[in-house]
């Protein structure tokens, strides 16, 4: 793999508080990374502006905010997401089949296949462990819930999910070579763990699969951020044929 596809696997996670923040990270970073994810604090600090910042510095955009409502709420504003041209963007495959189809019917309707964004579901978050599922009256393991969820996601018609790097394996046996998978809880060696729980190298969830890594605090936290994005780069152009 090259350096160049190598950094277009890497989603900078803008986990920051307002508009200068967006500019300093985008204007360091565009074109050391492939994508920057947009999160529920900075949207709902700063709303649709803070992906207009991210594309003022030719960056793409992956809107994080997870929707999970009833259906056509959630069809709703999956279109008006769509609207912002962005890259990605995803809600909770715990929502269901009927919110998930209406959300895909919704941005399908709207868009062409060039122009809209790939639409993914979150299956189980990083920081959740077969305990946490099990205070919310799941019974099934957390690799078990997954592949349930992804398999689900495809049959609506997603594009492909978000997930932990440990269950890529499954997901892809499960729903094929063409399902996108995004992995966040990817940590570099360089790196602290910090709350995610179900963690893997940025090579070895590329080398496993993975479509996407969503990374933060590796870069943002690290002295030379942008030594850091290339590091990660060069780790995953090394070790991916």
């Amino acid at each position: 793999m090259t350096l160049e596809e190598a950094r277009k696997k890497i989603i900078f996670a803008l986990d920051v508080h307002g508009l200068d923040d967006i500019d300093r990270w985008a204007g360091v970073l565009a074109g050391k990374v492939g994508m920057f994810k947009v999160g529920k604090e900075l949207f709902t600090s700063c709303g649709p502006a803070a992906v207009k910042a991210v594309q003022r510095h030719g960056g793409q955009v992956f809107l994080d905010l997870k929707y999970h409502d009833i259906p056509n709420t959630v069809a709703s504003a999956m279109f008006v997401a769509a609207r912002l041209g962005i890259q990605l963007v995803n809600l909770h495959a715990l929502g269901g089949a009927e919110m998930m189809e209406r959300a895909v019917a919704a941005v399908h309707g709207g868009f062409s296949d060039a122009e809209r964004p790939r639409l993914l579901a979150v299956t189980i978050l990083t920081s959740s462990t077969a305990h946490t599922l099990q205070q919310v009256g799941i019974d099934y393991s957390v690799q078990d819930m997954v592949v349930r969820l992804a398999r689900l996601a495809k049959e609506s018609g997603m594009d492909g999910v978000v997930a932990s790097p440990q269950e890529i394996g499954l997901i892809r046996e499960a729903c094929g070579p063409d399902f996108l998978i995004v992995t966040p809880g990817v940590r570099p060696s360089f790196a602290a763990l910090d709350d995610q729980k179900r963690v893997m190298t940025p090579c070895e969830a590329v080398t496993s699969g993975a479509d996407y890594l969503v990374i933060g605090r590796p870069i943002a936290k690290a002295v030379d951020p942008v030594l850091a994005a290339e590091s990660i780069a060069a780790e995953i152009a090394e070790g991916t044929p």
